[in-house]
């Protein structure tokens, strides 16, 4: 795809997304880098993958059930630029390798933004699980919206999630073998995503709330104090690491399959 064609959609779609406020001015800014990144190398293909994402995931976190930000503290459903970069940043610095590795490029960008609809779909989807919860690594319990607590409702919203980017890709002309492995991808990446979520991922406490948050600051404006993982990790560094992971387990697909 042209340059000034990359532009000019990334920020039709970027614009879009900040009137239908699933973005910050900020996170606009940034997705117009992101989108362009994407859709130059990689062209309409890439252009159905992001497209299939961002209004999924869009549309999905508006209708479903939000628990998590009443649990954790969570950020909300407008995507800030680092919300963008965690999501999307990976999907486009893989996406320049089609210029060194032709044909790679699409297997990066829709394995990445599968694992990210994933994540995404699972949050969302297990808000309208009547189950609670349990944790990946230690199957207790825990409070909705809890990082690396999964459900099977949110499971099935993860399949759906990356089969919606998957199925997007192959209907513009990519490789049809790109669906089952992306698929497979996304999963995995939700999986690790939720594993990184319930051991690495910082986890902090209001003590003035007596609420937990995974913010170092509550909203109330009380520094929360740290109770696990590592302080400096957060939500969209653990997403950032998943989408990151999928981007490469994309490529190693596109060596294997392609």
């Amino acid at each position: 795809m042209d340059l000034p064609l990359a532009v000019g959609l990334s920020l039709g779609v970027a614009l879009l997304g900040w009137g239908l406020r699933g973005l910050t001015p900020a996170g606009a800014g940034t997705a117009v880098l992101v989108g362009t990144g994407i859709l130059w190398p990689t062209g309409w293909e890439g252009m159905a993958a992001l497209g299939a994402f961002f209004f999924g995931a869009s549309a999905i976190s508006r209708v479903a059930p939000d628990k998590s930000v009443a649990a954790v503290d969570a950020k909300g459903h407008r995507r800030d630029p680092w919300q963008v970069l965690a999501n999307g940043g990976s999907a486009a610095l893989g996406a320049l390798l089609e210029f060194l590795l032709p044909g790679s490029g699409i297997w990066i960008v829709t394995a990445s933004l599968a694992t990210a609809a994933a994540d995404t779909w699972a949050t969302s989807t297990g808000g309208w699980s009547r189950v609670a919860p349990r944790d990946v690594i230690t199957g207790r319990p825990v409070p909705a919206g809890t990082s690396g607590g999964i459900t099977w409702l949110g499971s099935l919203g993860a399949l759906a999630g990356a089969a919606s980017v998957a199925g997007a890709a192959i209907l513009v002309h990519a490789p049809r073998v790109l669906f089952p492995a992306a698929l497979t991808i996304g999963m995995l990446g939700m999986l690790a995503d939720s594993v990184l979520g319930a051991t690495l991922q910082g986890r902090f406490h209001c003590g003035a709330c007596n609420r937990p948050t995974e913010r170092r600051v509550h909203r109330c404006g009380q520094a929360a104090t740290p109770v696990g993982g590592l302080a400096w990790l957060s939500n969209d560094g653990v997403n950032a690491l998943a989408t990151a992971g999928g981007a490469g387990l994309g490529l190693l697909a596109w060596h294997f399959f392609s």
